[in-house]
């Protein structure tokens, strides 16, 4: 379970974050979507460690990720190009974070084998460094790359962004997957309202920093959605 305790973030005056209390049970798909500036990265950077909150404490399963980096043995996560090595290949890549998991050369290939459709033939082998990818395929590895190691909890945000329509639809089909397993805690961005209604048992909106809804998705939480962006 991941727990979210009287989190806040500020810059100077302006406060961007501020949650009283939010849980995440173990094996759940949360969605967290918004408008720019709703907070959902810093949230995400937060829940990571990558930024300290001004306030409050976030723990992953027992763990206090500000006090600990214990967590980061079960946790994949995926923000964005910044999360990988640009000097580097795709297969270069995959075999550091292989090691940094304990996997060894065969199973990672085993592993990837799984995302061949994924794809797409655009990635691997082909004698490209991370750095002269497309948006769209640096967005692959690094996904496939949060999924190493079966972690018990994985962390994307705006995975569906810079990726083409079929590629898209390989994704959900991916995270559909990975949401099947109910011991895998999985808490995806998105401001494709769409799409994170079709992965994600439950769904929570940011304004500006404040929770201001928090859906167990059904076949009339698109529609809701919809509605509250409209208005």
């Amino acid at each position: 379970m991941i727990t979210i305790n009287t989190v806040s973030k500020k810059y100077g005056k302006a406060e961007v974050l501020n949650l009283e209390s939010l849980e995440i049970p173990t094996g759940q798909s949360f969605g967290l979507v918004g408008n720019n500036g709703a907070g959902k990265t810093t949230l995400f950077n937060i829940l990571l460690d990558l930024i300290r909150p001004t306030t409050g404490s976030v723990i992953n399963n027992d763990i206090s990720v500000h006090k600990s980096e214990s967590w980061k043995t079960f946790t994949g996560s995926f923000i964005d190009e910044s999360f990988l090595i640009s000097y580097l290949t795709p297969e270069e890549y995959f075999q550091f974070i292989g090691d940094l998991r304990g996997i060894n050369k065969a199973d990672i290939k085993e592993f990837l084998g799984q995302f061949d459709e994924f794809f797409n033939d655009e990635v691997l082998e082909k004698k490209k460094y991370l750095r002269d990818l497309s948006k769209g395929n640096q967005k692959k590895v690094g996904i496939v790359a949060a999924m190493m190691g079966n972690p018990k909890v994985v962390v994307l945000d705006e995975p569906f962004a810079n990726l083409d329509p079929t590629t898209q639809i390989r994704l959900k089909k991916i995270l559909k997957t990975l949401t099947d397993n109910k011991e895998i805690t999985v808490l995806v961005s998105s401001h494709d309202l769409s799409h994170v209604t079709e992965v994600c048992e439950r769904i929570v909106v940011l304004d500006k920093g404040h929770l201001v809804k928090d859906i167990e998705t059904s076949q009339e939480t698109l529609k809701e959605l919809e509605s509250y962006f409209s208005v």
